[in-house]
């Protein structure tokens, strides 16, 4: 039966129970149909499977995707998004309150099927800080989320804390509800009826809200590359595959599922630990490095040098297409064909693994943290599924034209995994900000990552970005993208939130 928070909402207020999902009105606990998504849809990305595949492939690992939260599976694919972050002043009110909302919150399978989508999703997820608060003492098994982010700026190359948004800086987000629709004033209905439900018993800290960029930028960020197509397919839940797509066990993603080897409380199957950062993007100051920067190559003009040059430092064109299968020119046929944009892996018959940089540098972002055929076997250990989606404004005709951003804009990154040390962690620390990596190369050091690498706001290095010089380095002086701070949450099973989250 799928229930609709406001409905349980004005309900429970109705009949003065807080500990029982009692209709007040009959029929108000369904939701209305749905006949359009909340979720998009853009060419160049894998498709979600179908609910009938998804249950079908779900079936054969055992996965109950009605019992896991819907944000975490699904990837890259909101429309309208709403983070709250907040603290709990009431723990016995809060967590009567949280045995209510549990009968809301959105799953898999409901967001998989058009007909079972609510109005707006909602989803919750917990800070450590938020398990001590609720007297939750059972060890997650991570130590990085134990400990939080702010104790991990250093460890993540972020230049201090004076850049982060101040409710990031300690310890005092117990909690996030994320809530997703294609429309924000249904996102704006959902917020009211949290607000109402929890009143005192929590306190709202910060709030961002993201949107899917407009037009054909749909499925871009904001320095205008497609997103999302790199996205690992799971074990009981990808159904088919893409020529390319790094499968992994779900217990990379699930914790208590086949492939996490960590000891957890039972309670815990089926959650997932949710790294949330707010990257600040400077996309006016970025494009003009790409302006004074291009490649020079024969038969170029200075502006495809520099979508040249932006291609490699990316990886990727700004249509999606990878370097790697189209080295000099921009091929947007081939980047909206998920059955070819993301069937590559850097080697290629006659070139030398270790040295060719001809077709993608050795530094380029989607190469720094997915190496793919760099090692070898392929690694399957080290990866997340990506949930972010941007924030902030388009670009001003006055910011474009003076190269200087002027309002903030950037990526809500959400990432997914069952360890955050062998996850987003290890990517970003020893991956993206190592310049030593990728290892075994006739250059030994190909540099930072020039999207995400960071080296605590020093200048960065990196190499192999000019195709006829593949050991010129070039001087990064600044960051085009900047930690805003972020958090690290438990994502509990709706199982975990009916019993031990609330009781």
């Amino acid at each position: 039966m799928r229930f609709n928070l406001q409905s349980i909402v004005s309900a429970s207020l109705f009949a003065g129970l807080a500990l029982q999902p009692v209709i007040a009105v009959p029929g108000s606990n369904l939701k209305p149909r749905r006949t359009d998504s909340i979720l998009t849809s853009p060419e160049a990305q894998p498709d979600l499977p179908s609910p009938p595949a998804a249950a079908a492939a779900a079936a054969s690992q055992s996965l109950n995707l009605d019992d896991i939260q819907g944000d975490i599976l699904i990837g890259m694919k909101k429309n309208k998004e709403q983070f709250i972050f907040f603290s709990i002043n009431n723990v016995k009110t809060f967590k009567k309150k949280l045995k209510i909302l549990a009968l809301a919150v959105t799953t898999t399978t409901q967001l998989l099927d058009v007909n079972k989508q609510p109005q707006a999703m909602v989803n919750i997820a917990f800070s450590q800080s938020g398990l001590n608060a609720l007297n939750i003492t059972d060890s997650l098994g991570d130590p990085a989320f134990a400990g939080g982010m702010f104790a991990d700026a250093a460890f993540l190359g972020d230049p201090g804390t004076s850049n982060w948004v101040s409710a990031f800086a300690g310890t005092s987000i117990h909690g996030v509800f994320l809530l997703a629709s294609d429309s924000t004033a249904l996102i704006g209905i959902e917020i009211a009826a949290i607000k109402l439900l929890f009143g005192s018993s929590i306190t709202q800290k910060y709030s961002l809200s993201g949107q899917a960029r407009p037009g054909d930028q749909l499925g871009h960020e904001h320095f205008g590359f497609m997103d999302g197509i790199s996205q690992p397919g799971i074990t009981g839940f990808t159904a088919n595959p893409t020529p390319g797509q790094t499968i992994i066990d779900p217990g990379h993603v699930l914790l208590g599922e086949t492939g996490d080897s960590i000891t957890r409380p039972s309670w815990a199957k089926d959650g997932s630990f949710l790294a949330f950062r707010q990257l600040k993007q400077f996309v006016p100051e970025f494009e003009k490095f790409l302006t004074d920067n291009p490649v020079n190559e024969p038969g170029l003009t200075p502006a495809q040098g520099s979508a040249l040059f932006g291609a490699r430092l990316m990886g990727r064109w700004k249509s999606g297409a990878p370097v790697d299968l189209a080295p000099l020119f921009d091929d947007p046929v081939l980047a909206k064909d998920p059955l070819r944009n993301n069937n590559f892996n850097f080697s290629h018959p006659g070139s030398d693994l270790k040295s060719d940089q001809s077709n993608c540098p050795f530094s380029a972002h989607i190469r720094k943290t997915a190496p793919r055929a760099d090692f070898n076997p392929v690694n399957v250990n080290n990866h997340i599924i990506r949930a972010g989606i941007p924030y902030g404004p388009e670009v001003s005709t006055a910011e474009a034209a003076s190269s200087v951003s002027q309002t903030e804009r950037g990526l809500a990154f959400v990432a997914y995994q069952s360890n955050i040390g062998a996850g987003f962690r290890f990517i970003q620390h020893s991956w993206a900000n190592n310049p030593n990596f990728i290892f075994g190369k006739n250059d030994s050091t190909p540099g930072f990552d020039p999207v995400i690498g960071q080296n605590a706001g020093q200048a960065r290095f990196v190499s192999g970005l000019d195709r006829t010089n593949a050991t010129k380095d070039f001087t990064l002086v600044m960051d085009f993208v900047q930690s805003r701070g972020g958090e690290y949450f438990f994502s509990p099973s709706v199982s975990a939130l009916k019993t031990i989250f609330s009781t």
